[in-house]
């Protein structure tokens, strides 16, 4: 570390350290951990559900535009960035690079080192030039502070036409495509324009990111370029379909520092400089740093832990929420597409993986907020016709293998959450279960829907027949859930028949001793044994419930099962685990099927099918072995370091699940009640909105101690091994007495299934 760099590390622990004496939380938070490996969080700071997230470039193609290993050269640093996501790459919108030097080449790179990563924070130490980049942000603004090192020309590159993942051909399904940009000189310390790109992950339409850059000093020269050449002293680049910037230079800086504060909008270029002016109006940086901080501190310390926990522990999780809330995106008031009143949130990347845990997770830190999110949806839904399953750019798309928006208005409507039109989300609800999407059924709703009407299964002609099949019955349970309450008979009985389609998809097929899963069966009502490759060499390959499709035979997009296989997805029916237990012979072989799952390595750690899984034990009784399981994936697979992820962290998907089950519950979304389990935890207090407490306490609790031997709320001794949402929100105490051996505690009775209230 250099001089320069050590002291702007202190400077850095000097301007927390007056906050920390009045927190405990926030500064347990590392945003590298999940930035190695497949985690692919973002570096750079944000704000809670923050529109704008500034941080470096590195790697063109990855999701969040960033490589751990610092000698690939960074190319800038972007304001829009996506956390956790797999796929095509989004975003990467309106480039800022710090440099040294004349203003005559346009390409501007550099390898770093002595980064900072902390909650609000990021730097790094631009090897050519010496040059020190700080940034931190506000909820639509981001401020730069660049420390020049070197004696020298000092400039920066503002860039309209960079991007991730950029494709050339129609054939890059995900990239990215250009579509226009503007750059526009202001005035000696101003600088406007657009970035306009199209398509990426979601295959979605054109978007435009408005920038108003201002410097806390004036810069003497500049030069403009479009299409790669230069033009010194032109203030403006017009659209026409061409990559523009500008390079400026900048001499006798005070202390060698430069200040830059950079608004976006999607709207217009006076909206982002209105969002300067109305969220940083001065130059302080600390001052925003420090405010950033505290929005965060005010949501992390509605759960606050034993203050005995190991710090590997307090990071993890502390960590976990921080992840959590990042995405969606609010982005109220900056809805280029319609006004309304009414929040808008975008980047949902997607439902399909943040409706088992993440969601449920907001419910009880900041119920006000999921509230926001579902009242975005339905305004989705009134001005496009349907709520999205994905959703990034101002576009739906693309919905992986369920319409499930649903689950999110049934997990909120059974834990009586206002301020919700719940006969609005019905009637969305019903448009996703009734009314194909037609064209682009990647897009929105349910595709395969004719099958899935008249035959109960979505067929082996569609991609990702088994999945949708799966999440179709799923979905329409949550249907049957929210008409049930609100009265609507004939929607009910409809709805919670189809609740059980998955089974139309059951074959009593023998795998590794376990029988029954759900297979492929064609739209004459036979079951199909093999597939055809849709890639070279084109060969016929058995379907099994093993087979995962990898992309090596068939199209991503095209399997039976999608991100994942018969055997994973065969144990993914939350609402009916009692039917499916049933199906699998009763409790003993579902005991030995489960166990099969995890002892021959079929349960993926890295992905959202099995999310639920290891806690299906609680279903014959058996809770102490879900909290076995539970114990032994995270102590595996989960850290504090840098690839303490172990997947895609999908907005958040992997760290709330991490989160729940250190909690020791663990919800079982759309529905009112969260499992019971060995916590990691040994104390935990939910502040929760109404100003009530529930804590939960594990007395005992050690890594020999690991088995729950009893339970009491409130002080009354509870038999079952899961908990209602409404207990929890009426406060109170939730004691485990923690054993070092298995008890019979949580035998004698069964989780909720096919329970409609």
């Amino acid at each position: 570390m250099t001089q320069k760099t050590f002291a702007t590390a202190c400077i850095l622990i000097l301007l927390t350290s007056a906050v920390y004496a009045q927190t405990k939380y926030y500064q347990f938070v590392d945003p590298l951990i999940g930035t190695e490996g497949q985690g692919n969080v973002i570096v750079g700071p944000s704000c809670p559900f923050g529109m704008i997230k500034p941080g470096p470039d590195n790697a063109k193609n990855a999701n969040n535009g960033y490589n751990a290993d610092l000698s690939l050269p960074i190319f800038g640093f972007s304001q829009v960035h996506v956390s956790g996501t797999g796929g095509g790459a989004k975003y990467g919108n309106i480039s800022v690079m710090p440099f040294n030097g004349a203003l005559n080449r346009i390409k501007q790179t550099s390898t770093g080192q002595s980064e900072v990563a902390a909650l609000g924070y990021y730097s790094v130490l631009l090897k050519k030039g010496n040059i020190l980049t700080e940034i931190t942000t506000s909820d639509k603004v981001a401020i730069y502070r660049f420390t020049y090192n070197k004696i020298g020309a000092n400039a920066v590159k503002l860039d309209a036409g960079e991007f991730f993942n950029e494709g050339f051909s129609t054939d890059a399904h995900e990239a990215q495509f250009f579509v226009g940009s503007e750059i526009k000189v202001l005035s000696d310390r101003e600088v406007c324009g657009y970035n306009r790109i199209r398509g990426g992950w979601n295959a979605g339409g054109v978007y435009t990111v408005y920038f108003h850059a201002i410097f806390d000093q004036p810069f003497f020269g500049f030069k403009t370029w479009k299409a790669n050449k230069l033009y010194p002293n032109q203030k403006a680049q017009f659209d026409s379909g061409e990559k523009t910037g500008v390079l400026l230079s900048f001499k006798s800086l005070r202390s060698r520092k430069l200040q830059m504060k950079i608004g976006i909008s999607f709207i217009s270029t006076d909206k982002a400089d209105e969002n300067i002016a109305n969220e940083i109006p001065g130059w302080k940086f600390k001052t925003v740093l420090k405010q950033t901080q505290m929005k965060w501190e005010q949501l992390l310390s509605r759960i606050e832990i034993d203050k005995q926990t190991s710090r590997s522990y307090k990071r993890m999780f502390y960590t976990s929420l921080y992840h959590s809330m990042l995405m969606p995106v609010d982005r109220t008031g900056e809805n280029p597409s319609w006004k309304s009143t009414l929040p808008y949130y975008d980047d949902f990347y997607a439902i399909w993986d943040t409706y088992r845990s993440s969601h449920p997770l907001l419910t009880l830190v900041d119920p006000n907020r999921e509230v926001n999110i579902v009242n975005s949806l339905l305004n989705i839904y009134q001005h496009e016709g349907y709520m999205p399953d994905a959703r990034s750019g101002n576009s739906n798309g693309r919905t992986q293998c369920g319409s499930n928006a649903e689950v999110l208005i049934a997990d909120a409507y059974v834990k009586g959450l206002k301020g919700i039109d719940y006969e609005l989300a019905l009637k969305a609800m019903l448009k996703d279960a009734d009314v194909p999407p037609g064209g682009n059924e990647e897009q929105q709703g349910r595709g395969g829907l004719y099958d899935y009407k008249n035959l109960g299964y979505v067929s082996s002609a569609y991609p990702r027949a088994g999945t949708r099949t799966v999440e179709y019955a799923f979905d329409d349970y949550c249907i049957a859930v929210v008409a049930k309450g609100m009265g609507k008979t004939a929607e009910f009985d409809r709805f919670s028949k189809q609740a059980g389609n998955w089974k139309n998809l059951w074959r009593y097929y023998t795998d590794h001793g376990a029988t029954g899963f759900i297979m492929p069966k064609n739209e004459e009502g036979h079951w199909v044994d093999s597939i055809k490759c849709t890639v070279p060499p084109y060969r016929n390959i058995a379907v099994t419930p093993t087979y995962i499709n990898s992309g090596q035979c068939e199209d991503w997009w095209s399997g039976f099962i999608y991100e994942s296989n018969p055997w994973e997805y065969s144990l993914s029916i939350p609402h009916d685990v009692a039917g499916l237990i049933k199906l699998s012979g009763g409790k003993q072989p579902f005991q030995t099927r489960l166990d099969t799952f995890f002892f021959k390595h079929f349960y993926n750690v890295g992905n959202e099918p099995a999310f639920l899984t290891p806690m299906l034990y609680h279903w014959i009784g058996k809770p102490e072995l879900s909290s076995e399981r539970i114990l032994n994936i995270i102590q595996d697979n989960y850290s504090d370091l840098r690839n303490g992820i172990p997947g895609n962290d999908d907005s958040g998907a992997m760290s709330s699940w991490l989160a729940f089950h250190m909690l020791g519950i663990y919800p079982n979304a759309g529905q009112s009640y969260y499992l019971i389990h060995t916590p990691l935890l040994a104390e935990s207090i939910l502040h929760l909105s109404s100003g009530k407490d529930f804590k939960i306490k594990a007395k005992n609790l050690s890594k020999i101690n690991r088995y729950i031997k009893g339970a009491k709320i409130n002080g009354v001794t509870l038999a079952r091994d899961w908990l209602e949402h409404s207990e929890i929100e009426s406060g109170g105490i939730l004691e485990l007495e923690m054993s070092n051996k298995p008890s019979a505690w949580g035998s004698g009775s069964f989780p909720p299934s096919m329970q409609f209230k």
